[in-house]
């Protein structure tokens, strides 16, 4: 046995000597997993035993060489969810929270029947968080990665949305012929000469087709505001997730293709995160 509080120290300044912020916090989430106890819990625990400890130790070993928390821990939380996380998808983030919270301003009715498609549903964050706000409503999930789709529908069991949710793997919209009330998207948005100077969890461990949008950053939107008249609905919305001083340039690409600016929503970073598109009523 040994005392929590030591092993918290020790790895508290291990992880700050590796440059990782707020590294206390880090370590009592790392501790959290390998003792099977939440925050809360942690306070009561005193000591840890030789297999937590190897636990601890081993997830500690991982962190300093910068996998992300999500993936040693398998799980991350979005909005009100908690979903697994893999390497074959990008880790969910709060900035992403910001497309939920356009949809609810733009679609104010909780019981509307909407139907929902997210493009590069990754771990179906968007789709899933959407399906839980609206009780009625359904939706199609598409990832270029067969795994990601896997993950997603593994994720809609876990949230116990999986009735009201379909996960495909495919190229954007190419394989789907219907049309939709609400488009989600977080598409690859970093510029290609960007991406080696992202943080080591990103740049190592997260998938690289879904981070890269070409020389300007800008090429999965030019695909993407190209698709959309052909997927939504008269007077449909399609909410997009964009980089930091991109959102005029891809509400442009959804007026060439005639569709209207309607709504920009921040994220908890006064980031302008998300575009909301609406389709000619």
């Amino acid at each position: 046995m040994m005392a929590k509080d030591d092993l918290l120290r020790e790895a508290s300044q291990a992880l700050e000597q590796a440059g990782i912020e707020d590294a206390r916090r880090e370590a009592r989430l790392l501790m959290c997993w390998a003792t099977g106890r939440d925050l809360g819990g942690l306070l009561s625990l005193d000591s840890v035993d030789t297999s937590q400890q190897l636990r601890f130790a081993e997830a500690l070993t991982r962190r300093l060489d910068r996998e992300p928390l999500a993936f040693i821990t398998g799980e991350t939380g979005f909005w009100t969810l908690d979903l697994e996380t893999g390497r074959d998808t990008l880790i969910p983030r709060a900035d992403s929270e910001a497309l939920i919270e356009a949809l609810l301003d733009a679609r104010p009715d909780r019981e509307a029947p909407l139907s929902i498609l997210d493009l590069g549903t990754g771990t179906g964050c968007l789709l899933l968080a959407a399906l839980s706000e609206y009780p009625q409503a359904t939706g199609v999930g598409v990832d270029l990665s067969p795994q990601a789709a896997a993950l997603a529908r593994r994720n809609s069991v876990r949230t116990g949305l999986e009735e009201r949710s379909v996960f495909l793997a495919g190229s954007w919209a190419e394989a789907l012929n219907a049309r939709f009330d609400i488009v989600l998207s977080n598409p690859p948005y970093i510029e290609t000469g960007d991406l080696s100077g992202l943080m080591p969890e990103v740049v190592h461990y997260e998938p690289a087709r879904a981070l890269d949008g070409g020389a300007d950053g800008l090429e999965a939107y030019r695909i993407l505001c190209a698709a959309l008249p052909g997927l939504l609905v008269p007077g449909g919305h399609a909410i997009l997730e964009m980089g930091i001083g991109q959102i005029d340039a891809v509400s442009a690409l959804g007026v060439q293709n005639g569709l209207q600016d309607v709504g920009h929503q921040k994220d908890l970073g006064g980031v302008e995160r998300a575009l909301v598109l609406q389709s000619p009523a």
